[in-house]
């Protein structure tokens, strides 16, 4: 369960991080279905890319600092890929 539970968190983050991202570019939003999907893809990718950095939760247990990590990692994972994905969609629509 400590493995999967900082992955959750990291989905979550990911999720909200991709809907305050598309909130925020409103001309490269994907609406917020697809916001939330594409940031729950960069959120889980964001949260492990730390955790192989040993900031996230993948550098073990599951105390505060790691509980952060995912959350962090989460959040901007998932508004970076969402903004990257926003990008491309208005720059293929021109």
């Amino acid at each position: 369960m400590q493995g999967i539970l900082p992955l959750i968190i990291q989905l979550i983050c990911g999720a909200v991080g991709g809907n305050i991202a598309g909130s925020m570019m409103k001309k490269s939003s994907l609406g917020t279905v697809l916001n939330s999907v594409v940031g729950i893809i960069g959120g889980g990718l964001g949260g492990q890319l730390l955790g192989l950095l040993g900031l996230g939760a993948g550098s073990g247990g599951m105390d505060v600092g790691s509980i952060i990590g995912s959350i962090a990692g989460g959040g901007v994972g998932g508004g970076v890929l969402m903004a990257i994905i926003g990008i491309i969609k208005k720059a293929l629509t021109k």
